[in-house]
């Protein structure tokens, strides 16, 4: 975005958020509001990039591409921790789960003492797929924040890491 957009954008924001207040009252945070939707903005311009340009040729979605990334670095993991992990339903990794053995990419195995806990690993194709795709989906990482310098985004991993950890104790 050049800088006139990037100047206009602002003040579309600004005049946003001036509407929002004057029609809630003096209740409404608006650091909080333009924080909030910056963060969702961002979280669903990368997801839409990357399923677009990386993921459809696989045929994967977001979530599928981070249950088969999560258990890649992890190794084999629970259905729930997969679940927390990527903040869905046990039932969403359910369905996507279904979805993967079906491609052939992951299995699920039963824990012999307690079949309700089922964990999930990536099947050789899984592995093989996952590594394929892992170069061309950092290179979309890289190109999020190819314009911040390494201290800006350190400091911004710090930050978001500091509201992921407390987001449940609002």
């Amino acid at each position: 975005m050049d800088k006139k957009n990037k100047y206009k954008h602002r003040i579309e924001e600004v005049d946003r958020l001036k509407i929002l207040s004057e029609s809630l009252g003096k209740d409404v945070d608006l650091h909080a509001v333009a924080v909030a939707t910056n963060l969702y903005r961002a979280a669903q311009s990368l997801r839409i990039v990357m399923e677009r340009d990386v993921l459809s040729a696989h045929k994967l979605s977001w979530t599928a591409f981070s249950l088969l990334y999560d258990v890649w670095v992890w190794g084999p993991m629970e259905t729930k921790e997969l679940a927390a992990s990527s903040g869905v339903t046990t039932a969403t990794i359910s369905t996507i789960t279904n979805t993967l053995q079906r491609k052939g990419l992951c299995e699920r195995s039963a824990d012999p003492r307690d079949r309700r806990r089922v964990s999930i690993s990536l099947t050789k194709k899984g592995e093989q797929v996952i590594k394929e795709l892992y170069p061309k989906f950092h290179q979309g990482e890289k190109k999020l924040v190819h314009s911040m310098e390494v201290s800006e985004q350190e400091r911004l991993a710090e930050q978001l890491r500091y509201i992921i950890q407390n987001i449940n104790n609002v």
